[in-house]
């Protein structure tokens, strides 16, 4: 009894010290985004993954990660949408031009946390 209750001990302990996973219902090809963005190397601001709602469907926007670099924003099949933002203007490729203002159901997937 006593090695059970250390063994359960141990998991919740260990189980609380791992690093937040990915929500279960994340699309296949938005891991394998976030799996791309964890081979590559550190950005500054760090790399991340947002759900949001948009005209009625689930998007995922990946903010850009320096300076004149488009944002990415994808549907839950990976096509890609728009770019929100980012790129010399800063304002996107102007596609979506309303996302900033109509997105709701802010949900963060994914955040790079290595320095």
């Amino acid at each position: 009894m006593k090695s059970a209750i250390l063994i359960l001990f141990f998991l919740l302990i260990t189980g609380a010290c791992t690093k937040e996973s990915i929500p279960a219902d994340t699309p296949a090809c938005i891991k394998e985004k976030i799996e791309q963005m964890e081979k590559a190397s550190v950005s500054n601001p760090p790399s991340s993954v947002w759900q949001y709602t948009f005209n009625n469907q689930t998007v995922y926007y990946i903010p850009p990660v320096c300076c004149d670099v488009f944002s990415n924003l994808y549907d839950d099949k990976c096509n890609l949408i728009c770019h929100p933002d980012g790129g010399l203007s800063g304002m996107g490729d102007g596609k979506c031009p309303n996302f900033f203002e109509k997105r709701k159901n802010e949900k963060l997937i994914w955040r790079d946390d290595r320095k």
